[in-house]
This record gives C-alpha cells, structure tokens and sequence, in this order.
C-alpha cells in the first residue's frame, strides 16, 4: 500500500511516518498541499492522510481537489476538531481522525483501506 502524508510539523511527520511504514506500507510524505499534489501528478497512492491545518491550501481543500479527479479515493483528515458531518458530504471514502489520536487508532485506519 502507498500512503501520502501531508503534515506541516516536522516532528510528527516524521514520527507517524515512521510509524506507519511497514513491509507492506510505503509512506511518502510531504509538508504541504501544495507539494502533495506534485506527488499524486507523478504517482498514485492507496491512502492520503492529511493535517487539516496547512499553511497555504488547507486539508480540505486538498481533499476536494483530489477527490474531483479521483472520487473514488481514500482520504483521511486529521484534526482537532469533530468533522464527522463534514467527511460524510465529502464521500464514502473519506474518514476524519481525531487529534490526539493513538497509534491502535491509526493502524486500525490503515488495515481497513483496501490498497488499489
């Protein structure tokens, strides 16, 4: 499975990236939307999980625009913030996961996407 993986801090970034990268999981990760849509025009990815808090484009924009070109696509944002409602009128692929969250939290998210 590929994973892109956009947060701005870069201690969390490369500490969940570590986290999540496994034999079976390759983690790419970026630190900003803008440098995650550089990524997906050069390559495809089974999973994007997103900070929703970006400088520039935030994570929700991210997501609408990657959704408009695949809508089909696998989408985690993660935030501070109750967005249940929110991911629910983006897609049946899109999930929230709330800050803080624990590591189970994350693997059992990322065991429930099936890789393209």
């Amino acid at each position: 499975m590929r994973v892109l993986y956009i947060e701005d801090n870069q201690q969390l970034r490369e500490s969940l990236a570590a986290l999540m990268q496994s034999a079976s999981r390759e983690v790419v990760t970026c630190e900003s939307a803008e440098e995650a849509l550089e990524h997906d025009a050069s390559t495809s990815f089974d999973l994007v999980i997103t900070d929703v808090t970006l400088p520039g484009m935030n994570g929700l924009e991210l997501c609408r625009h990657m959704l408009a070109k695949d809508p089909s696509r696998w989408i985690v944002l993660c935030t501070g913030h109750q967005m249940d409602d929110d991911t629910k009128s983006l897609g049946p692929n899109v999930r929230a996961l709330q800050k803080p969250f624990g590591v189970d939290e994350l693997e059992s998210l990322l065991d429930s996407v099936p890789a393209r």
